[in-house]
């Protein structure tokens, strides 16, 4: 029998106006699924016109202007349905989804269902759970005395995956992918035994710890700064915050 790093998964990303996950939005995201390490990735690609203006600071990141998406892209209503449906067809067909720092990604997308179509995205998994593999908490629980920063360039590097085209949502949904094979493959005597699902479960408890920590790093640099310890869906604030 293969090992969940050797069989189908699929891998989403978002590109978006900033990185409040309360108040910006989604302007470009994409979902990859592939079925084997040397299959061909099938890629969906969807580009969004917010309908809000884009901060000079994030058109930087991903290179997409108020112009280019005003003539390409879609209202986000329907965009965040069918995002959100492929994202639970993945959970159906069991398949588990990557996602780098997924608080993020999957927490705006949350926020992005209730604002356009005033449904949750756990509305949309009613018909069986997401199984997310965090590349992010993966590595930093795994081999967590390494130093150095570990945003998705850097895993790329240190798990020797290219990243053609970073910041361009596809791109790095099919590296985080991979940075998950790897991991899988180099920690196989710690992962190979784990389901997906049991490792979603635990990844919540590590990525737990993971808040504490920095929190704590926080404190003693004299910065005192609030981390939130859930994963991977942050609750959503009490109107008076």
């Amino acid at each position: 029998m293969p090992r969940w790093y050797e069989g189908p998964l699929a891998a989403f990303d978002t590109e978006t106006t900033g990185v409040d996950v309360e108040r910006d939005r989604i302007v470009s995201a994409a979902l990859v699924v592939q079925e084997t390490p040397r299959a061909a990735p099938r890629v969906t690609r969807w580009l969004v016109n917010p309908g809000v203006e884009i901060p000079e600071a994030a058109t930087a990141v991903h290179g997409l202007t108020a112009e280019h998406l005003a003539l390409h892209g879609r209202w986000p209503a329907p965009v965040m349905e069918e995002v959100a449906r492929a994202l639970a067809a993945q959970a159906v067909a069991g398949r588990p989804l990557v996602v780098m720092n997924a608080p993020f990604d999957l927490t705006l997308l949350d926020r992005e269902l209730k604002r356009h179509r005033a449904r949750s995205l756990d509305a949309y998994l009613a018909a069986g759970p997401l199984h997310v593999l965090d590349p992010r908490v993966l590595d930093k629980h795994l081999d967590r005395y390494r130093k150095g920063r570990r945003t998705l360039t850097d895993l790329c590097a240190h798990y020797e995956v290219e990243l053609a085209d970073a910041h361009e949502a596809a791109a790095d949904a099919l590296a985080a992918l991979r940075v998950v094979r790897e991991l899988g493959h180099r920690f196989a005597d710690r992962l190979a035994g784990l389901r997906p699902a049991e490792l979603h479960t635990r990844q919540a408890v590590w990525y737990a710890a993971q808040a504490r920590g920095l929190q704590a790093w926080f404190a003693r640099s004299g910065t005192p700064e609030p981390v939130d310890p859930h994963w991977p869906l942050r609750p959503e604030l009490p109107a008076a915050a």
